[in-house]
């Protein structure tokens, strides 16, 4: 008889208090017990080190019952699971989900409440969830607080951000654990609404690496009816503790039996490449909801958009300074507006030109003159166009030249007030056929004192995911909470930002070089982002003589961006008269495909460098990107990856010899080679600079 199931019947008769289950290669382990006070607690080893030593586990409700202690097992069970699955798109064309599964299922003296504890351990790392089994009657309850502790083994160093409910566009800190302290953070950086309430709180995912050589990532997965986690540090024992983001009453979460909370997940290994390769956060959400995917489709676009950040045309139509006249109607056309129909169309012709998917237009629709910090709940109508914006010619010529257009749809933080009017916006988008939507969130939330990160509004986001899928359009959210997975389960959820984007470094401290190395590591475990790169003037002073902010790249960089950070919606956000100046460098971007067979992390390492290579799905070509932080690097890529006796032409683009982020970021060399498996390829990155390489199968 086999041991797992000995363990099986065992249990159905025996409270036992401690359990053990090992990830398919034996190298991830996690213990369940329960202390002497039956409190539930679990620990973590890989590779026979500890990383998360003795934790406790529970949950408080509002009513006062704790189920955080006095507890017994009453069954366990274990099962394990192997399957692959294809993503509708995605970093690879099929996706692996094999684990081992826990499941205990405790009862508490005295009150005889129920909670079950659910474990899966993958060869990448764990996940664990309450679950809120039925008993003879549906109950609704409130959560006040999780007791979720991740207890570490010591003062390692973390990747954070603070802990604010309401934005996650902050430039990382690299600190050891013990020098968390947001208070003595500069918070000038160009963020309009914070809401920090502790100054030992970060977010997660928190990427870490221990002294002993371990990355370690602590994160969430299929949050949904739930409020984001972030997580409160005790500096002086490295303990992190979980914390839900309340909404307006102060309360956490409304659920009903049977109901489960999301996955809390800790991932590990001694090799940074597995942590930003993995697909575990995917595969703990469920199967796709959609039926019909045949629609939902990549897609690179260019749009009215950069030209505002760097001060060249607005979103307003009138101007600010004509925003009282706003409720009469009695506008004054400012001459700055960007959303003209005549701007419209040379960006479809620059889209037509180049080969690209669409064309997104932000400030189409009335309501930008007084839009900002207002808390207004009727701003936008999302249906009712400025003067100088019309919707059916743009249509039509967008059509004749077989251009999508993408709609925006800004709520200024007024969720109550988009929602009312979604159905007529998505009505809109039909009839003059805009596949896709760009969605925004600036501002402070209405229904007000709700936060971007609480349960109605992450309910808010999927709730638009689904009615979106209803009526067959793509999704990509801005201010939103950050993802974790859901876009497997409704794959039309093409994108989102939900961290710092390339548009800080038009108007304000930027960010640092090694931004987008950790970004792989932290926000994109959860999802695709739409991070808007590829800028070649990289200096604003080329628009403003007296502006000096800049992006905190090399040109390379920016091409290299479009393999190292995945996104089935990419968007070549520069103006196209700068494009136009750099012909030979904008070819990159033209070529590399949104949708991938496989990827490859060759190299890693949070906040320093990235090294991926990626196969496109529907040729034999490979596209690689490198990019490092603010120190040069040299590497060399073994090309052992390209099928072995076929020659390809790389076309290498690479930072000049003499670039540099910020001293000479537009230097960039442009070379030819041929190449085989066998090949070998020396890169030499620039201070804060990248490379990308495109490899064609050679006829």
């Amino acid at each position: 008889m086999k041991k797992s199931l000995i363990i099986l019947l065992l249990c159905s008769f025996y409270n036992i208090g401690a359990q053990e289950l090992k990830s398919p290669s034996k190298e991830v382990i996690v213990h369940f017990f329960l202390n002497a006070e039956g409190e539930p607690n679990y620990t973590v080893s890989y590779k026979g080190k500890d990383v998360i030593t003795a934790s406790k586990l529970g949950v408080l409700l509002k009513d006062g019952t704790q189920l955080t202690h006095d507890f017994k097992v009453i069954h366990s069970s274990e099962s394990s699971v192997d399957e692959v699955w294809e993503p509708v798109l995605g970093e690879q064309s099929s996706i692996r989900n094999h684990y081992n599964e826990l499941k205990l299922e405790l009862k508490q003296n005295g009150t005889n409440k129920l909670l079950d504890i659910v474990f899966k351990v993958y060869d990448e790392g764990l996940a664990f969830r309450y679950e809120f089994p039925f008993e003879n009657k549906v109950n609704y309850f409130v959560i006040s607080d999780e007791s979720t502790e991740f207890n570490l083994t010591g003062d390692h160093k973390a990747f954070w951000i603070p802990g604010d409910f309401d934005s996650q566009e902050y430039a990382y800190n690299e600190t050891k654990l013990s020098e968390i302290d947001i208070s003595k953070l500069d918070l000038n950086n160009g963020i309009a609404l914070k809401s920090i309430t502790s100054n030992f709180r970060v977010q997660s995912p928190l990427m870490m690496k221990s002294d002993n050589g371990l990355y370690i990532n602590i994160f969430e997965a299929a949050v949904n009816n739930y409020p984001v986690m972030h997580l409160d540090l005790i500096t002086e024992t490295f303990q992190l503790k979980s914390s839900l983001v309340p909404n307006a009453l102060g309360d956490k979460a409304y659920l009903r039996t049977p109901g489960f909370t999301p996955w809390r997940t800790i991932m590990v290994s001694d090799d940074a490449r597995a942590i930003v390769a993995s697909k575990m956060i995917l595969n703990l959400n469920e199967p796709s909801n959609i039926d019909d995917t045949s629609w939902i489709k990549p897609m690179k676009y260019v749009g009215i958009w950069w030209e505002m950040h760097v001060g060249i045309s607005t979103w307003d139509y009138a101007g600010s300074q004509n925003a009282q006249n706003v409720e009469s109607k009695a506008l004054i056309p400012s001459g700055k507006h960007g959303a003209t129909t005549a701007n419209t169309k040379r960006y479809i012709d620059f889209a037509a030109k180049h080969g690209f998917d669409g064309v997104l237009v932000e400030g189409w629709n009335v309501g930008w003159e007084d839009w900002f910090g207002n808390w207004k709940e009727d701003v936008f109508d999302f249906i009712t166009p400025y003067p100088d914006f019309d919707m059916e010619e743009v249509s039509n010529y967008a059509q004749s030249k077989g251009v999508k257009m993408i709609m925006h749809h800004e709520t200024s933080g007024s969720v109550a007030n988009y929602e009312r009017h979604l159905d007529r916006a998505m009505n809109l988008m039909k009839q003059y056929h805009y596949p896709a939507v760009k969605s925004g969130y600036v501002g402070r939330i209405i229904p007000r004192g709700e936060f971007h990160d609480g349960q109605m509004m992450v309910n808010h986001f999927n709730f638009v995911a689904q009615r979106m899928a209803d009526n067959k359009l793509l999704l990509n959210s801005h201010e939103s909470s950050r993802p974790t997975g859901y876009h497997r389960t409704y794959p039309n959820y093409v994108a989102s930002e939900a961290a710092r984007g390339n548009e800080f470094n038009a108007w304000s401290s930027g960010n640092p070089p090694a931004h987008e190395t950790i970004l792989p590591f932290t926000r994109l475990l959860g999802g695709p982002m739409d991070y808007t790169p590829g800028i070649f003037e990289i200096q604003r002073s080329a628009y403003d003589s007296k502006k000096t902010e800049q992006v905190h790249s090399t040109l390379a960089k920016q091409l290299a961006l479009y393999v190292t950070m995945y996104s089935p919606l990419q968007m070549a956000a520069d103006l196209p008269q700068n494009y136009e100046q750099h012909l030979d460098a904008f070819q990159f971007i033209k070529d590399v495909p949104l949708d991938w067979q496989a990827s490859i992390y060759l190299e890693a390492e949070p906040g320093d460098f990235l090294t991926v290579v990626r196969k496109d799905k529907k040729s034999e070509n490979w596209f690689l990107g490198a990019i490092t932080d603010e120190n040069s690097r040299k590497t060399d890529i073994k090309l052992d990856f390209l099928t072995p006796n076929k020659k390809y032409i790389a076309t290498i683009y690479q930072d000049g010899k003499d670039a540099h982020w910020k001293h000479n970021p537009k230097s960039y060399a442009i070379n030819s080679v041929t190449v085989t498996s066998k090949s070998k390829l020396k890169i030499n990155l620039a201070a804060g600079g990248g490379t990308a390489v495109s490899f064609e199968l050679k006829k």
